[in-house]
C-alpha cells in the first residue's frame, strides 16, 4: 500500500481537499466494485458518466475521490480535482503498481490489420530466442507462460499495470501489446514507457467511434507522437499514412516496405497453402504463413526484433518455426479434400486482402472459393456495402450471415451489406442469417479441392445475438459440419 502523498507528485491534478496522508487501498472506476478504502476515479464513458455515481461509491467505503469537480460529502473525503480523469486513471494506476513499463521493454504495435498477428509472432520470437515474455493482445494475455482472458484489444491502465507489475515480478523482459486508437484516445496507455512502436496500415475502420478517417488517422499518430527519444518508430513505408506517423516523433526513426524503399525490406518469392519464401535483407526464409499481408507481418516482427537489439540469423531461424495466430487464416482440412479458412478479417481491407491471397495460391481456377461474410452489429455502418462488394467481386460464392449482431437486426445487418452488391454479381449471393447455418450450407455446397473461407470472427469463441453472449466457434462449427457432411 501506499499514502496518497507519494502518489500525487506523478498525477497532474488542480487541487487536492482533505488530507494526503491516507493510504491508497485500491483503485476502481466501477462503483460497483468498490472495497472500503478504495480510490474511485469518476470517468466520463460513452454510456455513463462516473460523476454521477460518486456518492455510490463513497457509500460503498470509497475514502478518495479522483474526479473533475468538487462533491460535498457528510463525512470527510479526501478528493483530488483533475482536469482528466482518464489520464488521471493512467498516472494513478501506473504510480500505484510502482511504474512496472520502465522496468519492461514494451513494444506497442498499431495500425487498422495485422496487430494480434504482430505482437503475438514478436511474443513467440523471443519465447523461441529464450527470453521471458509477454503478451497483451486481443485474443489473449500471457504473463509469460501464464495465460488470462482478453476482453478488449487494449485494455484499460488498472489492467495494463496490473499485468505489467505481475510480468516484472516473473521475470519478464520483453512485452509486445496491441495499442487501439480506442485505447489511444481514452488514454489507457497514458503514462506508458514505450521502447518501440510499430505502424501496419490505415484503412476503413472504427469511424462510428472517431467520426472521421482524418481523426482515425490522427489519434494513432498521437502514439507516435508522444514516444521518448531513446525509443524507436517503426512504420510501414507502402502505407501512405506511415511516413506522417514519423513526422513529430522523437524516436528514432525505421521504415519496412515490400514496394518502396526502405531501411527494412522483403520479397515474396514463392507461396503455396504451407507457407511462403521470403527474401528479407537479401536473406532467404520459409514461413509458415502465407499472403503479402504477412509478408509485412513477418517483415515487421524481423526489423522490430532487429531494432531490440537480436542477431538477425538467431531471427530467421526461429520465424521459420513460428505458426499462424489463432484464427488468422488458419486453415482446416476435410477428409474429402475441401479446404476451409478461418480469419479475423472483418474490415474491407482485410477481407480483400485474404481473398486475394487465396486467389493468388490456389493451384488452378476448377475450384470454387466460397466466402461467408457478416458484419459487426452496433459499430460503423458505412464499411458494411463495401465488405459485401469486396467479397463478391473476388468470391465465386457469397453467404451473407450474422457476425455479433449484438442489439442490431441481424437481417438489418444483412440488407445494409446487400447494398453494396453490384447487379452482375447478385446471383453469386445467398443470405442465411443463422452463422452455424451458413457453415453447414456452405460444406454442403463444396466439392473436393473447393475453398471456404469463413471471415470475421476469427480467434473468437463468442456470439452476441440481441445483448446475449453465447458460445460460438467458426472454427469448431465447420469441423462438425465436416464431419456431418462425411456421415451423411
Amino acid at each position: 500500500m501506499k499514502k496518497l502523498k507519494d502518489i500525487l507528485s506523478h498525477i497532474s491534478y488542480k487541487k487536492i481537499i482533505g488530507d494526503s496522508n491516507i493510504e491508497v487501498t485500491g483503485i476502481q472506476y466501477d462503483s460497483r466494485k468498490i472495497k472500503l478504502g478504495d480510490t474511485f476515479v469518476a470517468i466520463k464513458g460513452t454510456l455513463a458518466d462516473g460523476h454521477q455515481f460518486v456518492h455510490k461509491a463513497v457509500d460503498a467505503g470509497a475514502k478518495i475521490i479522483v474526479a473533475e469537480k468538487s462533491f460535498e460529502f457528510a463525512k470527510e473525503i479526501t478528493q483530488i480535482i483533475v482536469a482528466d480523469t482518464h489520464q488521471a486513471l493512467a498516472e494513478l494506476s501506473a504510480a500505484y503498481y510502482d511504474f512496472p513499463s520502465k522496468k519492461l521493454s514494451l513494444v506497442g504495435v498499431t495500425g487498422t490489420n495485422g496487430k494480434t498477428t504482430i505482437a503475438t509472432l514478436l511474443y513467440n520470437l523471443f519465447k523461441g530466442l529464450g527470453f521471458k515474455s509477454g503478451l497483451l493482445s486481443t485474443v489473449k494475455i500471457l504473463v509469460d507462460t501464464k495465460e488470462f482472458s482478453a476482453t478488449h484489444t487494449t485494455p484499460d491502465p488498472l489492467i495494463i499495470n496490473n499485468y505489467l507489475h505481475q510480468m516484472v515480478q516473473e521475470g519478464v523482459q520483453y512485452v509486445f501489446m496491441e495499442v487501439s486508437s480506442h485505447g489511444i484516445a481514452q488514454k489507457r496507455i497514458h503514462a506508458l514507457d514505450f521502447d518501440g512502436a510499430i505502424f501496419t496500415n490505415l484503412t476503413h475502420d472504427h469511424l462510428d467511434y472517431h467520426k472521421t478517417f482524418i481523426e482515425y488517422r490522427d489519434v494513432k499518430k498521437q502514439f507516435f507522437d508522444l514516444l521518448k527519444s531513446d525509443a524507436f518508430a517503426l512504420v510501414n513505408a507502402d502505407d501512405r499514412n506511415g511516413t506522417l506517423m514519423l513526422q513529430n516523433t522523437q524516436a528514432h526513426k525505421y521504415t519496412y516496405a515490400l514496394k518502396n524503399p526502405a531501411d527494412f525490406k522483403a520479397k515474396i518469392l514463392e507461396q503455396n497453402f504451407t507457407g511462403m519464401l521470403l527474401q528479407i535483407d537479401q536473406k532467404e526464409v520459409w514461413v509458415q504463413l502465407i499472403g503479402t499481408f504477412n509478408a509485412y507481418n513477418i517483415l515487421a516482427v524481423y526489423a522490430s526484433a532487429v531494432l531490440l537489439g537480436q542477431d538477425q540469423f538467431d531471427i530467421l531461424k526461429v520465424l521459420s518455426q513460428l505458426r499462424s495466430v489463432d484464427g488468422r487464416f488458419e486453415i482446416i482440412l476435410s477428409s474429402e479434400g475441401k479446404i476451409a479458412i478461418v480469419d479475423y478479417a472483418h474490415t474491407p481491407d482485410a477481407l480483400k486482402n485474404v481473398l486475394k491471397t487465396i486467389n493468388a495460391i490456389r493451384p488452378k481456377n476448377t475450384e470454387r472459393l466460397i466466402t461467408i461474410v457478416g458484419a459487426g452489429g452496433n459499430r460503423d455502418k458505412t464499411k458494411r456495402p463495401e465488405m459485401a462488394k469486396v467479397a463478391v467481386k473476388n468470391s465465386d460464392q457469397v453467404i451473407f450471415t450474422s457476425d455479433n449482431p449484438r442489439d442490431e437486426n441481424p437481417d438489418q445487418i444483412i440488407d445494409d451489406m446487400e447494398a453494396g452488391v453490384p447487379g452482375e454479381h447478385y446471383k453469386k449471393t445467398l443470405r442465411i442469417t443463422d452463422r452455424k447455418q451458413a457453415i453447414k450450407a456452405a460444406v454442403q455446397f463444396a466439392n473436393s479441392g473447393d475453398i471456404i473461407l469463413i471471415a470475421g470472427k476469427g480467434h473468437e469463441n463468442y456470439q452476441i445475438v440481441k445483448g446475449v453472449k453465447s458460445h460460438f466457434d467458426d472454427r469448431e462449427e465447420v469441423k462438425r459440419a465436416f464431419e456431418s457432411n462425411q456421415v451423411s
